[in-house]
This record gives C-alpha cells, structure tokens and sequence, in this order.
C-alpha cells in the first residue's frame, strides 16, 4: 500500500531546492533590508550598527521563515511554503518612537516594544484567527494604502535627502551663528568680566536663554542633488526596463537588479565606497540585545500590539489564499499555529534587535507563479537568510549603498504598497453600499494627519503620543469602527481570501 505526499510535502532534489529557495531570497532581498536601513538611520545609529540591524534582520528572517514552514511541535508553523520578511506596518510607528527617541535608548524602546507586542501576539493569535470578519477588503485596502502613501515620503526623503543631518533642505546661515556666538561671549561677559571690558556696558547684554537656537533658513548644496536625482532616475527607469523586457524571475527580482545598477553607477563616479566592507569581517554570530537592552513602555506596547493585530489579520488572509494555491486546507488549528509564529517571530526579532516578522506577500504570488508548492523550497530559502545574517560583509555592503539609490527603489516598493491597497479597494462595493465609501474617505483622512499636521498632538497627553503618532494606527482603528458601524461584523473568508491574492506587491 502507498501513501500519496502531498506536493506541499514533496521534498526535491537538493540542488533544486537551492536554486529555487534562493528565488525566494532574492525576490523578498531589497524588501527585507529597507526596513533596518530606515529604522536605523530614523534612530541615527552608526553605519556599524545599521550593518548589525541587517545581519540580524536577515538571520532572523530566515530562523522564523524555518519555523513557520517546517514547523516546530504543535504549536508553532503553517507548515506551508511561507517566508517571512519584516512587515512595512511597523515602519511608521518605529519611526515615530525614533524620532521621539534617538540612539541607543530609542532603540531600547522600540526593541522592548516589540518584545512585548511579540508574547501578546502569541497569547491572543487563537483569538485573531477568529477576528477576519472584522476586516473586510474594505478595511484592509484602506489600511494597506495608508501604509504606501506614509511610506512614500521616507522613499521622497532617500532621493533628496533627509529632514534633518547633513542633508537637510536647509541650513543655519553663518553670519547669524557668528553673530549669536558674538552675542553670547557678550553675555558672558557681563558674568565674569574679562580684563579690559567695561562691566558696566556688556551687563546690558542679557544672557542667552536656555535652549534657543536658530532656525535653518540657508539652502543646502547637499539637498536635492542634480547628480544623486539622477542616479535615482536611473534605477527607477532600470526597474521599470527589466519589469517590461524581461520575462519570468528576472522580471520578479527587477527592484533588486535595479539597486545593483544604481551601485554600480554610484560607484564609477566615486559617489560610493567599500572601506567599512572592507572592514567588516567574513563571519560573525548575531547575538541577543548586540545593540541596545529593551525598556518595556507600555504605550509603546501597545501601539505595537495594535500593529500586530493589522498585520495577523493580513497574514490570515495570505495563508487562506495560500491553502487554496497549494490546495492545502487550512483549517483553524493551522491558522492559529500559523498566527503565532507571526508572534514568536516578533519576539525572536526583539531579542536579536531586529523587528516585527510577517509572511511576505510577493514570495505567496511567486508560489502562484512557479507552480512549486514545496514548503520545503522555503525551508532552503530560510538557511541561506541564516547564512548571508552570518556574513558582516554583506550586511555591510547594504550599508554603504547611498540613500539615493534607495530612492530610486523606495518609489517602486512604497509606490506597490499603495497600489496593493487601491487594488483590493478596487474589488469593493460601492455602487450597492455608498457607506464604503465613507470608511475609506474618512479613514484616509485620518491617516493622513500624522504626516500633514504632525504638531496636532501637542496639547494631548504625552503618554499617548506614539499611539496616536502613526497614520496607519489611525487609518486602523478608524475604518475598523467605521465599518462596524455601517456594515456590522457580518463577513466570510472567501472576501479576505480574494484579497489577499491581489495583495501580491508588498
């Protein structure tokens, strides 16, 4: 007697399961290692430790994709052909509390916030698994389109240059830091008269007030460079190229061909250098808290937790629609398996200092497109994530590519996760049930304030400021409302299953 495998069960030849996992790595690559680089400079930590963001990011990604896949005991693992990245959800409100808090002890936040949303997400995923009728392709286009258009900017930012730093739009002009330093010494003067100074006619200075400063009101030379604009034109038109002529793989990998053109030409007009790759070393281990120990803030918390719940309640509809490619049912005590290793991967990414994990989108569309529905292909594809977090050269290399090589992706990338969103909200109801188009609307709007009005908190309790900081918490919790009061929590999985097949660009 035979017992047919299931092809989700199939395990192939190793040498096709290498060739066909490192597909995988590549298409999710340049997804994976924006994040750290964004979070990591938002924090203003040195390239050494951005380098050792994208080395755990990496080993991380990889460890949880193996778990998820493979599986380990009853309780954790879909057991399907799933990688894990980390989510782009969690951008915008790790940047908030990067901006309120910079350096180590920001990052002692944000790493602790994730711990903490990382065990709640495990504790309540029975629970979540249970919540899809609560987001509708209504709810989730919205949400998923608010993450794009916050996301933009930092893409913008890359290309131009930052708000703040070097490369800020504006800078101090030097003839009024002279004459505020010449006031200054004036001032100080009037305390403790230097020999020669009569007290009497510097006391009328009076001292300078604590904390003043001047605004930055010169243009800056280093903003918004002819050269770096166009470097990031060429990735971009590299990009749009190889997605348009070429055909297959190299059509799904066209973001990360296009930042290695960009490298390429950043580095033949001297515009990039490999001196801290040439310093890294070939091999290293990641280890736990390598940059900061985490503080547990419970607002920051829970901002995170709520982030999690948005991101289980996508991925639920990514492993539905990834039961019904493979032709795998997933019945509940999957999902919810499924659900908490989206959990205990955010808390393996705490504890290594990295980030939120999810299952990434783009790689479920690529199952569809191969055909291969071998979990064990992502399985190799998690050994090789292990083994490139393993290498401080590579991580290193990421580093050192100029943001406006970045900028030039960034478009491409944070552009697909708006576009996902208007897709799905392209599939909803509005000619039989004009009510949608109110929680779109509105829901919109409000994550738009963040970004258009970000002072718009500052008569508010400080203790709730991250929570309120993020346009897409905001988009969240107003279309969830909105839709429970117009359409109720009626709703089937086959609305989150169709979603989630169009969901296939972020």
């Amino acid at each position: 007697m035979t017992t047919s495998t299931h092809p989700v069960d199939e395990r192939l030849p190793n040498g096709k399961l290498g060739a066909l996992g490192l597909q995988h790595v590549l298409v999710m690559y340049a997804g994976a290692v924006a994040v750290p680089l964004i979070v990591g400079r938002a924090l203003k930590l040195s390239p050494e430790q951005v380098a050792t963001l994208i080395s755990a990011d990496l080993f991380c990604c990889g460890l949880v994709t193996i778990i998820q896949s493979l599986g380990a005991t009853q309780w954790f693992g879909i057991r399907l052909p799933v990688m894990m990245g980390v989510t782009f959800a969690s951008v915008s409100p790790m940047v908030a509390m990067a901006n309120n808090n910079p350096g180590v002890a920001g990052a002692g936040l944000i790493f602790g916030a994730i711990i903490g949303a990382g065990i709640i997400s495990i504790l309540i995923a029975p629970v979540v698994s249970r919540m899809l009728r609560f987001f509708p392709p209504v709810v989730t286009g919205t949400i998923i389109a608010v993450i794009g258009i916050s996301l933009m900017r930092i893409g913008i930012n890359w290309i131009f240059g930052n708000p703040f730093g070097p490369t800020a739009p504006s800078v101090v002009n030097p003839e009024h830091a002279k004459w505020l330093a010449e006031v200054g010494s004036l001032a100080n003067a009037a305390v403790t008269p230097a020999a020669g100074v009569n007290a009497a006619a510097s006391a009328v200075v009076p001292a300078i007030p604590k904390g003043l400063s001047l605004a930055s009101s010169v243009p800056n030379p280093n903003y918004a460079q002819l050269p770096h604009i166009a470097i990031a034109a060429t990735v971009l038109a590299s990009i749009l190229l190889i997605a348009k002529f070429a055909k297959g793989f190299v059509a799904n990998i066209s973001v990360l061909l296009g930042i290695i053109v960009g490298g390429v030409i950043a580095t033949a007009v001297g515009l990039m250098n490999f001196d801290k790759v040439a310093k890294a070393n070939w091999f290293d281990l990641v280890l736990p808290f390598s940059i900061a120990t985490p503080v547990f803030d419970p607002i920051l918390i829970l901002t995170m937790t709520l982030v999690m719940i948005v991101v289980m309640i996508e991925s639920t509809g990514m492993f539905l629609a990834l039961g019904d490619m493979t032709g795998k049912k997933v019945d509940q005590k999957m999902l919810t398996a499924g659900l908490r290793t989206d959990g205990l991967g955010t808390l393996i990414g705490g504890i290594f200092n990295t980030f939120p994990y999810t299952s990434f989108s783009q790689n479920v569309g690529l199952v569809g497109v191969t055909g291969v529905r071998s979990r064990f292909v992502c399985v190799a594809g998690g050994l090789i994530l292990i083994v490139l977090g393993l290498l401080p050269k590579m991580a290193a290399l990421v580093e050192s590519l100029p943001t406006f090589v970045l900028g030039g992706a960034g478009l491409v990338m944070f552009g697909m996760v708006a576009a996902t969103g208007i897709r799905i909200l392209s599939n909803v109801d509005y000619k039989n049930n004009r009510n949608n188009l109110f929680i779109v609307a509105i829901s919109i709007g409000f994550g738009m304030i963040p970004l258009i009005a970000p002072n718009f908190k500052q008569w508010l309790p400080h203790a709730i400021h991250p929570l309120i900081d993020s346009g897409i918490l905001l988009a969240s919790l107003s279309a969830v409302l909105l839709n429970l009061y117009f359409n109720g929590s009626q709703g089937d999985n086959s609305d989150a299953v169709q979603a989630a097949k169009v969901a296939d660009s972020h």
